[in-house]
Order: structure tokens, then C-alpha cells, then sequence
């Protein structure tokens, strides 16, 4: 039987490739304090950077038969660590600037805050995208809850980018008629992007 940790990281590579869980469980036990090293630098948290390590080394399992075996591991962890933690501070920054909007909108002096609140408003857009076709809520759904791009959601489907971008337009075009609160920018932060 073959010692892993004396293997480089080509010879790794070549056999995670081929599915080898050996040769997985020495990249992540060479690595992994590495990356969460690196991802806890940019987070500045213990739980999200262990989320964001683990979520590397799934992906690297999930996808290493379309590995390129001539990359750089190192490299093509550092890469997926940095694009992760990107993603996780941008979604973060949307999450705060929605419930910035709905803040604004409860002090806002040309609506009535007592006529709705901010449960019911958000339990009357739900039910309005639950309403919508099937295909087309999955579509949104996968745009503006999970956060994913057109491609993504063209690829994870199997539909084109234009579908993907069509179906976003009508949906959006669907519920700005049946909520007429949006246009007041309650739920701005849902519509753009």
C-alpha cells in the first residue's frame, strides 16, 4: 500500500481524478489548516471559515473527476477558498442592505407603519412567489434566495442563460404588479441585480 504523504501534489491530483479517497483525505489533511488559515484572515470567524473550508474540500471531492490534473493544488484551493469567501461576503452584504430597506421603510413618514409589518409584508411576498408558475418560482427562487447567477441556474436546470434571464424578468414583472408596496422600494433589494 502505497504512503500518500510522500506523493506530490501532481501525483495527488492524478489520483483524486481518478476518485482515489486516499489521495483526497492527504489533500485535505495537507490542507486544510491552510485553508482555513487563509479563509479565517479574510472572515475574521471561526464557524464561517470552517464552513467555507469545508465547502472547499466538498466541491474538490464532488468535481474531481472534471480536475484538470495539470493544475496547481495549492493554487486551485487558494482560488476556490478566495471566490467562497467573496460569494459569502457578498450575500451578506445583500442580507444587510434588505433589512436596511425594510428599516427604512417602517420610518418612512409617507407610509403607515401600522398597517403592515414587516411578518406580513414578508409573508405577503412569499405567498405572491409561491403563486407563481412552478418552472419560474424555482428559477427566482434560485436567483434571489439561493443567490445564484443566471449560468449557475442555467447549468444547475439545463436551460440556456437567456431562459434563465427571461423567466427572472417575468417573475419580477409578475410580482411588481401584485405588490404594489414594491414600488416603494420595500422589497427594492429583492427586484435589483
Amino acid at each position: 500500500m502505497p504512503v500518500y504523504r510522500n506523493f506530490r501534489d501532481e501525483e495527488l491530483t492524478v489520483l483524486l481524478k481518478e476518485g482515489d479517497r486516499l489521495a483526497f483525505t492527504e489533500i485535505y489533511n495537507r490542507y486544510w489548516a491552510e485553508m482555513y488559515y487563509h479563509t479565517f484572515r479574510m472572515l475574521k470567524d471561526e464557524d464561517s471559515s470552517k464552513d467555507v473550508v469545508q465547502d472547499i474540500f466538498s466541491t474538490l471531492w464532488l468535481k474531481s473527476s472534471s480536475l484538470n490534473p495539470n493544475i496547481k493544488l495549492s493554487g486551485h484551493l487558494y482560488i476556490s477558498a478566495r471566490h467562497k469567501v467573496l460569494n459569502l461576503i457578498a450575500q451578506d452584504k445583500v442580507r444587510n442592505d434588505y433589512l436596511s430597506a425594510v428599516a427604512q421603510f417602517v420610518t418612512d413618514a409617507t407610509y403607515d407603519a401600522s398597517l403592515f409589518d414587516e411578518k406580513q409584508m414578508l409573508e405577503i411576498v412569499e405567498t405572491e412567489i409561491r403563486n407563481l408558475p412552478p418552472k419560474m418560482r424555482e428559477v427566482f427562487e434560485l436567483s434571489r434566495k439561493d443567490n445564484l447567477s443566471h449560468k449557475e441556474i442555467a447549468v444547475r436546470l439545463s436551460i440556456s442563460d437567456q431562459t434563465v434571464k427571461k423567466q427572472v424578468h417575468n417573475a419580477l414583472k409578475i410580482l411588481k404588479s401584485k405588490l404594489p408596496m414594491v414600488e416603494s422600494g420595500v422589497f427594492v433589494l429583492l427586484f435589483l441585480r
